[in-house]
């Protein structure tokens, strides 16, 4: 059948087929409750029954959490808690006795009548507390032995012994909630992006080759002798060569792998939401991933406004120190190079002087109102370890006027100037900072979040967690210096980002002025997402990758002859799912959103992965390993 009347048919046999026209169409549909006790024995979950089911015979199952007196237990499973009623008559005393003798955290089932609690003995705190089920009878399907900590939210645990028992740890309502969520979520992403815009979902490979720039990957080796794949950092080659393939849109729930320190948002594996369009532009994009969020947003977290707001990366350096702002807070950098120009200030003067100088400050309100001496040296301390930058503090006094090193040098009109120019008032506390100008950003936008970490610790809101400030940051250089050799350059995010329209010519002339086509998504001060449209010149990718980056093309020739064959003009981005899902529930870490997380040194606690293999097994992949000496001997051990 000729392809254009294949296309045509599609669409109508999709609709023909049983069940198809109501996938195609269910966005459109309002969506039922689940049914959590379809194909399983139990009537109800822990979590449903009310008032109305008073009565009824019901057949519940999971976990006991409590035991109270050989009078009650409070059963447990994903959905909530039922007390159940322990039987005291002799007609039931089998009963009475197998769920009194029962340890805690034990599986069992149990069938009784719903019953309401006597008066005065409802618990408003439980959904299901105005009711109780008598037990009639129970039956024990896995009795527990003693767990290593308590299955209860409120329960402190170290993370190391929750991550050592992932799977008692699951138990608990935070865990539960948070993976059911991010479930929901995705769910929602799959139906905004397939069934409302026609992307289409494909698995990559998770066995290639290395990527030229980038994070480190992991190696995995082969057969043959000397050769490995690497695990990829990212789809990213793939969905470029889908857009070759004419697949116009794309997307996947993306597993990737990076060869780095965990931090509280990195794991060595990762989820990504990876898109990729042919025949869009950067604003294409953002009205995208926008609608993306705003129709799979949890309804419990409110409502998220569009279209976000949009930041160059020079502005956000300037204006916060950083490419990715919290902007739920004020504290902005403020230059105040004019306001001293006219001083005797010597280091300022000294800063001035070079064209990339600077003069620049923070105010922290009510800063002495809430902080100590000895915050106020550690912020000190923290810029000069971390950015070699010496920090002055100006403090306004009651009285209204400054105390500070400087204020002997500053007559009475340029420290009513510097006051009205920061905004600052009784009980503020300036940092100032002189210096080159991506240095001194940096120092004081890092003091920025140290400053609101320190004020909230004492008891000032700043940053409201219930609040979701999105941002598009955009402009950002295409290449960099590198930091071991700054005479020679690397991509600032990864060798396929495209120039920005503007800058093409510099592309040619001076690579280091050229802006790139890149922009990244950041959310309350983190960034969830990151994309670019692409080259799409087979020319243009080859000169960035010999003559700009000093990279061996040969490794992208795939890429490249593909480049050659057509290809479409293209862009995409990539959402952090694990970061975005641990923002939403105000997580502290990333790993209370991923079911089995690595430790921060990127250890399985739980079944001790990464672990020694056999030299018999190490032979087929021709690997020999050297063993130091102190590891020689605990592997005898």
């Amino acid at each position: 059948m000729a392809l254009p009347r294949l296309l045509q048919l599609l669409p109508r046999v999709l609709l023909a087929r049983p069940g198809c026209g109501r996938l195609l169409h269910r966005a459109a549909s309002a969506p039922t409750a689940p049914d959590f006790s379809s194909f399983v024995a139990r009537t109800n979950t822990c979590g449903e029954l009310r008032s109305a089911h008073v009565g009824q015979e019901v057949t519940l199952y999971g976990w006991i959490q409590y035991q109270r007196q050989d009078l009650f237990l409070v059963l447990r499973d994903f959905q909530g808690l039922t007390q159940i009623l322990i039987p005291q008559d002799e007609a039931h005393a089998h009963v009475k006795k197998l769920l009194a003798n029962a340890p805690v955290e034990s599986v069992v089932r149990v069938t009784g009548i719903v019953c309401p609690r006597p008066p005065g003995q409802e618990n408003p705190k439980m959904p299901t507390g105005d009711i109780e089920v008598k037990a009639e009878t129970a039956e024990i399907l896995n009795s527990s032995k003693k767990l290593p900590f308590e299955i209860k939210d409120f329960i402190k645990k170290s993370e190391a012994l929750r991550m050592q028992y992932r799977y008692l740890d699951l138990r608990s309502f935070q865990l539960q909630y948070n993976l059911r969520l991010r479930s929901q979520v995705v769910m929602r992403m799959r139906e905004y992006l397939c069934n409302l815009h026609g992307f289409v979902d494909v698995e990559t490979p998770t066995l290639f080759k290395r990527t030229p720039g980038g994070a480190k990957e992991f190696l995995v080796p082969s057969r043959e002798v000397g050769k490995f794949y690497s695990l990829p950092q990212s789809p990213q080659q793939f969905k470029q060569l889908l857009m070759v393939g004419g697949l116009d849109r794309y997307f996947q729930v993306a597993r990737c792998y990076r060869d780095e320190g965990s931090r509280p948002d990195r794991q060595p594996e990762f989820t990504q939401i990876d898109i990729e369009m042919s025949f869009v532009d950067q604003a294409g994009i953002q009205r995208l991933i926008e609608g993306l969020l705003q129709y799979s947003w949890p309804e419990e977290r409110g409502s998220i406004v569009t279209p976000f707001p949009s930041m160059t990366y020079e502005d956000a350096l300037a204006d916060y120190g950083t490419d990715k702002p919290d902007t739920r807070f004020g504290m902005k950098i403020v230059d105040i190079g004019d306001s001293l120009r006219r001083s005797d200030i010597q280091f300022v003067q000294n800063a001035l002087s070079y064209p990339s100088g600077t003069v620049k400050a923070i105010c922290i309100p009510q800063g002495m109102r809430y902080l100590k001496n000895k915050d106020l040296e550690l912020l000190k301390v923290s810029a000069k370890t971390q950015f070699n930058q010496e920090i002055v503090e100006i403090i306004c006094r009651p009285d209204g006027s400054l105390k500070s090193l400087l204020t002997k040098y500053l007559g009475e009109e340029e420290q009513s100037e510097l006051i009205q120019v920061l905004g600052m008032l009784v009980d503020d506390v300036v940092l100032l900072a002189a210096g080159e100008h991506k240095q001194v950003c940096s120092a004081l936008g890092s003091l920025r979040l140290e400053s609101a970490d320190l004020l909230e610790a004492a008891g000032l809101v700043l940053r409201d967690p219930r609040t979701f400030h999105f941002l598009w940051v955009v402009d950002f250089p295409l290449f960099l210096p590198k930091e071991e050799n700054p005479t020679e350059l690397e991509s600032a995010h990864h060798p396929f980002t495209a120039p920005h329209p503007s800058d093409t010519s510099l592309l040619y002339s001076d690579p280091t002025k050229v802006r790139s086509q890149h922009y990244d998504l950041v959310l309350n001060g983190s960034e969830v997402g990151g994309g670019s449209i692409r080259i799409h010149s087979a020319e243009q990718q080859r000169f960035v990758l010999e003559k700009v980056l000093k990279e061996d093309s040969e490794v992208l020739s795939h890429l490249l002859e593909a480049l050659e064959c057509g290809a479409p003009p293209h862009g995409g981005i990539a959402l952090g799912l694990d970061r975005l899902i641990s923002l939403i529930v105000d997580a502290s870490s990333i790993r209370d959103v991923i079911a089995f997380p690595k430790s921060f040194r990127g250890r399985d606690l739980m079944g001790n992965a990464p672990d020694y293999v056999t030299p018999e097994e190490l032979e087929p992949y021709h690997i020999q390993v050297s063993w130091p000496l102190e590891e020689k001997e605990a592997k005898k051990s």
